[in-house]
């Protein structure tokens, strides 16, 4: 069993997920500070240029954070799109070589060529899934982890539960399990683990802190919403996504609308990239984990939040073990 080698020396075994328009650079720092995983998406900036001005300035500060405390931050990692829609994949990635990012996160698209280009510099690649065939295609591409997208997950999530879908996964992928999908607190992150996964993979959570740049606005939809008010539609971008119902509503996308298969009509320039990045800076996506978040706070008092809730998750299972019948 190869599992990702950073694992035991996390302060949590959380990573905090690539959010399109909201992950950047004060975000990820902060997490990795703070003994989780921090990424981005490399989209999030408009040019290769600017994205590898982000990748540089990650580098310097946690460099600089070693030198000063003497504590080993945690690793950071990419997302990129894997898919013919985005014309930068291969200029982002030769940035990521240059700076040897240590994880790749894939999406839309696992390219053996690429995983081994990657491995070539001693970086990791993880790839997101929210089914078998895709698992099945991603392991034969030999990526050294899956991110398992279940049913609530926020962006681009799957509709299989969490359960069923990492007992299906393990039965063949013996690497990295990521479990994806309303992983809100640390005694969900204990649960994750409980269920097989080997890291809870965690973005709602992370809208709501001081250093992601989502708006006010967004952040409280997030603290308002209920499960119910998150909507599983492909009426924004053409692919399922979970977006809150009051951003959708707030569009003038009625309820007619969103249970539409067909792509949503913009407007405007009809590069489909362009058209995606415009629809979800004002339609706002979020997984159910919502339910178990109640107010915004920074990123280094969130994950110590985390880690207080998470060790309470696992003292108290002891407990109980304790006094389990023989």
């Amino acid at each position: 069993m190869q599992k990702a080698p950073f694992i035991n020396s996390l302060g949590l075994p959380v990573i905090a997920a690539p959010m399109f328009l909201i992950s950047g650079p004060e975000l990820v720092i902060e997490c990795c500070k703070n003994g989780i995983v921090g990424t981005f998406p490399a989209l999030n900036q408009r040019t290769t240029e600017g994205f590898e001005e982000w990748v540089v300035k990650i580098k310097n500060e946690l460099a600089a954070f070693e030198k000063e405390t003497g504590k080993k931050p945690a690793p950071f990692g990419v997302n990129l799109i894997v898919h013919q829609s985005n014309p930068r994949v291969q200029a982002d990635l030769a940035i990521c070589a240059k700076h040897q990012v240590p994880l790749i996160i894939t999406s839309l698209g696992a390219v053996s060529q690429l995983v081994d280009f990657v491995h070539s510099y001693g970086g990791l690649v993880f790839h997101d899934v929210i089914k078998k065939r895709h698992a099945e295609k991603a392991a034969e591409a030999g990526v050294d982890g899956l991110i398992l997208v279940a049913a609530g997950a926020g962006g681009h999530g799957g509709t299989l539960n969490p359960i069923a879908f990492i007992n299906e996964i393990k039965s063949f992928f013996h690497k990295t399990i990521l479990l994806s999908g309303c992983i809100s607190t640390g005694k969900d992150v204990a649960s994750a683990l409980q269920m097989g996964a080997d890291l809870a993979y965690m973005g709602t959570r992370f809208i709501n802190t001081s250093e992601s740049q989502a708006s006010e606005e967004y952040r409280k939809m997030i603290i308002d919403a209920g499960a119910n008010d998150v909507i599983y539609t492909a009426a924004v971008s053409g692919v399922n996504a979970n977006f809150l119902r009051a951003s959708l509503e707030s569009m003038g996308i009625t309820e007619e609308m969103w249970k539409k298969e067909g792509k949503m009509n913009f407007g405007g320039d009809k590069n489909a990239a362009h058209d995606e990045a415009k629809a979800w800076k004002t339609i706002w996506s979020a997984g159910q984990g919502v339910t178990s978040i109640s107010d915004s706070l920074p990123a280094s008092e969130l994950i110590n939040r985390l880690k207080m809730e998470f060790k309470s998750a696992i003292e108290e299972q002891a407990l109980y073990l304790q006094n389990f019948p023989k």
